[in-house]
């Protein structure tokens, strides 16, 4: 079985039990995804991350333009929209 097999890659995505994940708040949904499935960690360049999010989400990277990133003392990620004041 591949990295690349859809069985594989859900129950990688959804191991939250041992590793650092990335809460995701994408198109109106959120989801948390472990990092190891990503291939990036807690000190990884924002680009990094997002450009492995949009490959994991199947998204362009265009789609992530207006997200950031929020690094957590625990070493959790959360990529969200920017947010907008007035």
């Amino acid at each position: 079985m591949s990295t690349n097999d859809p069985t594989t890659l859900f129950n990688l995505a959804n191991d939250i039990s041992t590793s650092a994940v990335l809460h995701l708040r994408f198109q109106g949904r959120s989801r948390d995804i472990a990092l190891d499935a990503l291939s990036v960690n807690a000190g990884s360049p924002d680009a990094d991350v997002k450009r492995a999010v949009a490959q994991f989400i199947d998204a362009s990277l265009a789609d992530l333009d207006y997200t950031v990133i929020e690094r957590h003392a625990n070493g959790n990620l959360t990529l969200r929209p920017e947010a907008v004041f007035g």
